[in-house]
């Protein structure tokens, strides 16, 4: 059976304006596909269901952390629980639940956090969880100005053992995702190889991690929850095509594969189309070549993509449905923004793509002409030419820098595509059009996408976007007294009738699409119901794996 799972984007922006106390709503899935050609019965003795037990299954569903498993550097900010507890979660409604946090109280002024933690939770190591580990984990996460972002923080302290005071610089509106993301690290083993060993208080414990090839992980034995009924997971560090490959020979239960492979089947698996908040889209540099480097001296700044003119053009041109369904098999949405479904997107901001005719009229306005015939336009002997850069390793962003090219032929915009490696991306990333991949359950992203004090060489703001009005509006929203009384400010940073970053405004990025997350997944293995997902990086399948179930005997 080729059951497609799929689960309605629109729910994510109910359940985020929900607090812990809200009352359970159910995330229904849409009515399942069947495939004649697919063997329906989870026992048929198909490749896939004879590989597999509760007591392992194998999953090729990404690429490995390069920097290891640490939280407080940044690993889990896209969710993942394998080896560490959160004082939060979202369940599978992305509503907001307890996991090692009993209760937590905020202060009138917003600025002290008082949490409460379970007495009973022990890492894997033996050693009790006490507000002291949950103290150093949020000072050393500040301190390591890691991805993770806890730079609001002015010092986490432990009143008690079960007991801690995290005590902010000034309220913020996303703190509470600081608690949802951030997985606790022992004070006592929290040493310079910790990445490559974790010790957490999380579902599993590693065992075993074979850089570049595999990680082995184990059912964690003082876990105080539900013991996970896996007992031993093992994860395949392959390519998109290998990842395909070893589900089709049965080597693996779950296997993430591109959109383009999603169409196809696997005898004994059924296929799961998750709805997700995970973008593709064109980062513009803002300002003019030569302007400023970045801290490492790299190059900053386009002369073409500096022109608002050009950056609108490409928006109006592209045709984000062509590309959904052309590319992504029809597994995907187009996107306008970065938080596309989000309780804080901006409907407004999006626009009425695939008009070449407007995008010549936008350039024309702007003094963008073709003088020489030669089918590109120019303007004061500038050329408007660019480079789209992507990751090589990545089919489906090729296929879309590749398609994005043909589509701005016809208004006289020179694109070129180049496939390389982030290695050789980064020092290029500032001063060319990089296609990025983003989303995040977490509105600061969005801050750090489009606030110029990102702005540091690094992925954030890599294209140097700065309009002080637009940080004026993003400062009130993350300064705003709650998450939902922040929704206004984040609205109007996109777009507010008059003014926005998005394609009307200053048009920093050209938006994409959402990619929906395909998985084979063997018919013997009940997943429950996926959340709907973010960003790829840190496995956001895995988010409820402790759950996972193997039906067959």
């Amino acid at each position: 059976m080729n059951q497609r799972v799929k689960f309605s984007a629109w729910l994510l922006g109910l359940a985020m304006l929900f607090t812990a106390c809200t009352p359970n709503r159910s995330n229904t899935p849409a009515t399942t596909t069947q495939n004649p050609n697919q063997n329906s019965s989870p026992n048929a003795g198909s490749p896939a269901a004879q590989v597999g037990s509760a007591e392992q299954i194998v999953l090729a569903i990404g690429g490995e952390s390069e920097e290891g498993y640490d939280p407080t550097l940044g690993w889990g900010r896209y969710g993942s629980p394998l080896f560490h507890s959160t004082l939060l979660r979202r369940n599978q409604n992305l509503e907001i639940v307890n996991d090692l946090a009993t209760d937590y109280q905020i202060s009138d002024d917003r600025k002290v956090w008082t949490v409460k933690i379970r007495s009973d939770a022990k890492f894997s190591d033996g050693k009790p969880v006490t507000a002291e580990d949950v103290a150093y984990t949020f000072n050393k996460a500040a301190e390591s100005g890691g991805l993770t972002d806890v730079t609001v923080l002015d010092q986490a302290v432990a009143i008690d053992p079960t007991t801690v005071e995290l005590r902010l610089k000034q309220p913020q509106s996303t703190f509470i995702n600081r608690l949802i993301t951030l997985g606790i690290v022992p004070k006592h083993a929290h040493s310079p190889d910790y990445a490559r060993k974790p010790i957490g208080s999380g579902p599993y414990q590693m065992v075993q991690w074979d850089e570049g090839q595999q990680l082995i992980v184990e059912a964690n034995p003082n876990y105080y929850g539900e013991a996970p009924q896996i007992k031993r997971l093992v994860f395949l560090f392959t390519e998109e095509d290998a990842a395909f490959a070893a589900a089709k020979a049965g080597q693996v239960q779950v296997a993430s594969v591109p959109q383009s492979l999603a169409v196809q089947s696997i005898e004994g698996m059924k296929l799961y189309d998750v709805t997700s908040i995970d973008n593709r889209g064109l980062m513009f540099p803002y300002p003019t070549a030569n302007q400023k480097k970045t801290p490492d001296g790299d190059p900053v700044g386009n002369d073409v993509t500096a022109d608002r003119a050009i950056r609108q053009a490409v928006n109006y041109a592209v045709d984000r449905k062509a590309l959904v369904e052309g590319v992504l098999e029809g597994y995907g949405s187009p996107a306008y923004g970065p938080v596309s479904g989000l309780a804080w997107e901006e409907p407004r901001a999006n626009i009425q793509d695939a008009q070449p005719e407007k995008a010549k009229q936008i350039l024309a306005a702007g003094g963008w002409q073709d003088t020489n015939g030669d089918g590109i336009v120019e303007k004061n002997g500038l050329k408007a030419e660019f480079t789209i850069l992507y990751p090589a390793s990545d089919s489906t962003r090729q296929a879309l820098a590749l398609s994005v090219v043909e589509m701005l032929k016809p208004v006289g915009i020179q694109a070129k595509a180049a496939g390389k490696s982030w290695d050789e991306i980064e020092p290029l990333m500032h001063s060319n059009v990089v296609l990025f991949g983003w989303g995040s359950h977490d509105q600061t992203e969005m801050y750090n996408l489009y606030h110029s004090k990102a702005a540091q060489g690094d992925f954030y703001n890599a294209g140097y976007y700065a309009n002080s009005q637009i940080d004026q509006v993003l400062d009130l929203a993350m300064g705003a007294p709650s998450e939902q009384e922040a929704i206004a400010f984040w609205k109007a940073a996109q777009w507010d009738g008059q003014k926005g970053f998005t394609a009307q405004g200053d048009a920093a990025w050209a938006w994409l699409v959402n990619l929906d997350h395909t998985y084979f997944v063997n018919n013997c293995l009940d997943i429950g119901e996926p959340q709907i997902e973010p960003h790829g990086h840190g496995w956001p399948i895995t988010a409820n794996i402790a759950e996972w179930k193997w039906t067959c005997n």
